[in-house]
């Protein structure tokens, strides 16, 4: 009996789950998103799903070239500071209106408002005006040429005959979007899943795909059970997951895997509002007291890269020339010392009587972060810094302890855009609540070049300013650069026509099919 039954459950682990709706793809996700519209979607959960919903007027190609999306085409004019955009005809809301002049105008100034509590009221540059020449050309001037302006235009546009005379943040369309992109919301159940269905008069052609639906699993193990027994059909796994599990005969059996390394770094930010942080020496020292090469081996398994600053290798900003912070406890001391900060009897940093012990803060589900907490923890510990690790959902850690700056430090990441402009996430006028600069950075020098970076338009003396920019940053340390991770995502074997490109392989989306 005990032998049929062991055999009984081995073969029905090997039981293909008959999948209910095969044309619909089931994505897994750690978080709910917040808010859909464009201007407010600044966390990833959200952009994911904005970013189906709405089109920008330019977008990035597999090959990482800038190419039309609303916008048909476009001419470059006085030396670039003018722009004219001729928009695509034909382009329908969700609702069924037409896509205009009239929208682009109206995005650009609700973006730009000082009352909207948007983290990207930078992203136009120097703009001058936005007019409409017609109903299908845009005329954007600028005060002077702006490097990234092409990209900027990527942002999603939004509906005006829906959000005139409107109060953006509290809009209903944050919660129930209508866009002019290949997927339409039919479905948010908050904290369970997000469901998109096609657009059928989508511009660029009715998607293959019927349906986009984002479940929330904010525990990883979880997820990856889910995708093991076909509740979802794509995630991006972890290291161990990716090594240990996924190259069993299993998985390559009904699975796809990619890697590729993502375009962003995790990093170790710290509240620079904290007089201990505001010291440099302090930041170095941590810098110098954690052991980067621990936690790529033993947490990414090898599956990443260190980080020096705030590119990631692939960008052509990155500074070839920084050599990362070796790991080396002994200099660690001799900084937090000339900082005033002296080991007591227990072998505890103290100054003024006072023990350094802080809390880093690390999102629910992200056992990589997690696990490269503990490893800094135990660093610290080793030259006298006490380090509480707090787990929190990635909604609440944003909002209710990022945004109000109610924290000493955090293990976060960027993602990053091609084009090298950080203003956002690095100038001193950016640290409002919301907004990207939330560990409150400021320097002088780096504001000047990053405003620079942005209205020079000859790449090599762009390549200089973001040289001088890394420079500076792995100088200061106002964030330790920890690690370049690669994205491990994998995806049923029923969906074919999946291009990997450098720019991963979403970028085709639309054009995927079931077979």
């Amino acid at each position: 009996m005990l032998l049929a039954a062991t055999l009984i459950f081995f073969s029905s682990c090997r039981v293909e789950h008959k999948i209910k709706e095969p044309e619909s793809i089931r994505v897994g996700t750690l978080a709910d998103a917040r808010m859909l519209l464009p201007l407010f979607a600044s966390d990833s959960a959200s952009a994911d799903i904005s970013s189906l919903i709405f089109n920008g007027l330019t977008k990035y190609d597999r090959n990482i070239n800038l190419t039309g999306d609303l916008a048909e085409s476009w001419e470059i004019k006085k030396g670039g500071r003018e722009i004219i955009f001729h928009l695509r005809k034909g382009v329908l809301w969700h609702d069924g209106e037409e896509f205009t002049s009239r929208d682009v105008l109206f995005t650009y100034r609700a973006v730009t408002d000082p009352k909207s509590p948007t983290p990207y009221s930078g992203i136009y540059g120097p703009v001058e005006r936005v007019e409409s020449i017609d109903k299908y050309t845009v005329r954007v001037t600028y005060k002077e040429p702006f490097a990234p302006a092409l990209e900027s235009w990527g942002m999603g546009i939004l509906p005006a005959h829906l959000l005139e005379g409107k109060d953006l943040a509290k809009s209903e369309l944050n919660r129930y979007p209508v866009g002019t992109g290949p997927y339409r919301l039919k479905r948010w159940i908050t904290g369970q899943r997000i469901e998109l269905e096609r657009f059928e008069d989508y511009f660029e052609g009715r998607p293959n795909i019927k349906k986009y639906i984002a479940r929330i699993i904010p525990d990883i193990s979880t997820m990856f059970l889910e995708l093991k027994f076909g509740g979802i059909d794509y995630m991006g796994l972890t290291p161990a997951q990716y090594k240990l599990k996924a190259e069993t005969g299993y998985f390559r059996e009904r699975f796809q895997r990619f890697r590729y390394p993502a375009f962003g770094y995790t990093y170790l930010g710290f509240n620079l509002l904290d007089e201990r942080f505001r010291d440099t020496r302090v930041r170095k020292a941590i810098a110098y007291a954690i052991d980067r090469e621990k936690i790529i081996k033993g947490v990414l398994l090898g599956y990443g890269r260190p980080c020096t600053g705030p590119f990631p290798p692939d960008s052509w900003a990155y500074n070839k020339n920084i050599k990362g912070y070796p790991y080396d406890p002994q200099k660690a001391l001799e900084l937090l010392k000339e900082a005033g900060w002296l080991k007591d009897k227990d072998g505890l940093l103290k100054k003024d009587g006072r023990a350094f012990k802080f809390t880093v803060l690390v999102n629910q589900g992200n056992s990589q972060r997690l696990m490269a907490a503990q490893i800094i923890k135990e660093d610290l510990k080793k030259i006298g810094i006490e380090m509480d690790i707090k787990v929190l959902e990635w909604q609440t850690l944003l909002h209710q302890f990022i945004d109000k700056k109610l924290f000493e430090a955090v293990i976060m990441g960027w993602a990053l855009s091609r084009d090298p402009d950080i203003y956002d996430i690095w100038h001193s006028s950016k640290t409002r609540e919301g907004e990207f600069n939330f560990i409150s950075y400021s320097n002088p020098e780096v504001d000047h070049l990053l405003l620079q970076g942005r209205t020079t338009l000859d790449i090599n003396k762009r390549k200089k300013i973001y040289h001088r920019i890394h420079e500076i940053l792995h100088e200061e340390q106002p964030t330790v650069f920890l690690y370049v991770p690669d994205a491990l995502p994998v995806i049923h074997k029923r969906f074919k026509g999946i291009e990997p490109s450098p720019i991963g392989i979403w970028h085709n989306f639309i054009h995927w099919y079931v077979q």
